[in-house]
C-alpha cells in the first residue's frame, strides 16, 4: 500500500483539478474554507477503507435536451479526479483514435473534422457516391452494467503494474469499486420537486433501473467509463469488420462506405455485439443515406465543401438569446459574474457556429439581442466573439450605486 503522505499529496493535486471552473459553486467554496482538513479526513477514510460516496443531488435539466443529472458531492469529485488521473493515460492508449469524447486533444470539433476527412477520402475528393450509416445506443449510460464496467477497466490495467501515480493497485481498485458500484438512486437528495420527472421518458431515469445498472451522467469517471464500455466493439468494427471510415462520440457511431449494402450488413452485427453487454441500438435513430443529403453529426450537418448547424443547436441558441433579453429587460444592475455568465453562454454557441458556414446566422442572432446589451458588450467584426465592455460596466455600477444609496 502507498504511504499516507503520498495518498494525501495525490488527493491535493486532484483537488486542484476538481476545483477548476467550480470556484464559485457553493459546494466548492464550503470545501475550500477547510480544504486541508477535508483532504486529510478523505485520505484517512481511504487509507482505512471506510470511504463511501456522499449523497449526490438529483435534478432535471432541459438544455440541450431534458435530462436527469446526479451531481456528486465535491469531495467525491476529488476522488473521481484521482481515479481519472491514475488510469486515463492507460485507457487512452487502448482506445482507437476515432473515439472522440473526453479525451485530451479531441472532442466534438475534432470529431466533425474527422468526419469531413472521412467523407473526402472515401468519396475520392467528392467524385464517388458514398453512403453513411449513423446509429446510437438506446439509453446508453442508463444500461451500462456495473460489473461489466469494472471488469473492462481492470482488464485494461497492466497486470504487472502495482502503482499508479504512487497510488497502490489495491487502493485504486478499491476506489473504482466504491465509485462504480455506488447506487446513486439510493444515495441522493432530490433538488426541486419529484414532479420535475413527470415529462422525462421512462427509460431516461436511473430510478427506473436496477441498482446494479446505469451510471450518472456528468461525472468525469462516467465519461471515461463510457469510452471503455464500447472499446472492444470499436476495435471489432475497425479490425474484424474492416471499416476504415468509422468514428464514435460517446454512443453516437458513424460509418462511411461506397457500398450501401455493406453498411446495412453492419447493423445486425452491431446488435449482436451490443446485446452481449446489455445494450441495444436505438430502433428509431439509425440513419442510412447518401452523404449528398447531409451528414448529421455532433450538432453539424456536414455536406461536401460546407457545414451547417443543426436546427436543435440553432433553436437552443435562440432560446438563450431570449433569456438574456429577459434579463436585460427586468434587471437594472448586473454583477461582474452575471456579465461573465451571459458572455460564456453566447461565446459557447458562437464557438460552435464559427466552425460552420454560418456568418449570416451569427450576425442575425446577435442582432436579436436587446439594444441595452450592446452597452455592456463589444462584438467582434466576424460576429464570433463577445467581449465585456469593462469601462461601461464600471460607470454603470457607480451610477447604480449612487442612485440606490
Amino acid at each position: 500500500m502507498e504511504s499516507f503522505e503520498q495518498l494525501l499529496y495525490q488527493l491535493h493535486l486532484s483537488y486542484l483539478q476538481a476545483r477548476k471552473h467550480k470556484r464559485n459553486t457553493q459546494n466548492q467554496l464550503k470545501f475550500e474554507m477547510y480544504h486541508e482538513s477535508h483532504l486529510y479526513d478523505l485520505a484517512k477514510s481511504i487509507h482505512e477503507r471506510n470511504y463511501f460516496p456522499k449523497p449526490c443531488i438529483a435534478f432535471i435539466i432541459h438544455k440541450p435536451v431534458m435530462r436527469e443529472i446526479f451531481a456528486a458531492d465535491f469531495i467525491d469529485r476529488v476522488v473521481h479526479h484521482l481515479i481519472y488521473r491514475c488510469i486515463y493515460p492507460i485507457v487512452d492508449s487502448k482506445l482507437i483514435n476515432d473515439t472522440y469524447s473526453c479525451r485530451v486533444g479531441k472532442g466534438t470539433l475534432y470529431g466533425i473534422k474527422r468526419a469531413r476527412s472521412f467523407i473526402r477520402s472515401c468519396s475520392e475528393d467528392f467524385t464517388e457516391n458514398v453512403f453513411f450509416l449513423k446509429v446510437d445506443i438506446e439509453a446508453y449510460f442508463m444500461n451500462m452494467q456495473h460489473a461489466i464496467i469494472y471488469e473492462k477497466i481492470v482488464a485494461l490495467l497492466p497486470s504487472n503494474k502495482e502503482h499508479f501515480l504512487g497510488i497502490s493497485r489495491e487502493t485504486l481498485l478499491y476506489l473504482l469499486r466504491q465509485t462504480i458500484f455506488n447506487s446513486v438512486t439510493e444515495n441522493c437528495r432530490i433538488k426541486g420537486n419529484k414532479t420535475d420527472w413527470n415529462d422525462l421518458p421512462f427509460g431516461k431515469s436511473l430510478f427506473n433501473y436496477p441498482k446494479n445498472i446505469g451510471l450518472p451522467i456528468g461525472n468525469l469517471t462516467s465519461q471515461l467509463f463510457g469510452n471503455v464500455y464500447l472499446n472492444e466493439i470499436d476495435h471489432y468494427i475497425k479490425k474484424t469488420i474492416g471499416v476504415k471510415y468509422y468514428g464514435r462520440y460517446v454512443d453516437d457511431m458513424i460509418f462511411f462506405h461506397q457500398d450501401i449494402d455493406f453498411l446495412e450488413s453492419i447493423i445486425p452485427k452491431l446488435n449482436e455485439m451490443t446485446q452481449k453487454i446489455g445494450l441495444r441500438l436505438h430502433p428509431r435513430k439509425s440513419v442510412l443515406r447518401p452523404i449528398k443529403e447531409g451528414v448529421p453529426f455532433l450538432g453539424h450537418i456536414i455536406k461536401p465543401y460546407r457545414n451547417y448547424i443543426s436546427n436543435r443547436t440553432k433553436n437552443n441558441f435562440y432560446k438563450s438569446i431570449l433569456e438574456i433579453n429577459t434579463k436585460m429587460a427586468v434587471n437594472t444592475h448586473f454583477t461582474w459574474q452575471q456579465l461573465c455568465d451571459m458572455r460564456a453562454v453566447l461565446n459557447s454557441y458562437l464557438g460552435i457556429l464559427k466552425h460552420a458556414n454560418s456568418f449570416n446566422l451569427r450576425k442575425a442572432m446577435i442582432y436579436k439581442l436587446d439594444k441595452r446589451f450592446f452597452g455592456f458588450y463589444f462584438i467582434s467584426n466576424d460576429f464570433d466573439k463577445v467581449v465585456i465592455n469593462e469601462n461601461f460596466w464600471q460607470w454603470h455600477s457607480s451610477q447604480n450605486y449612487q442612485y440606490t444609496n
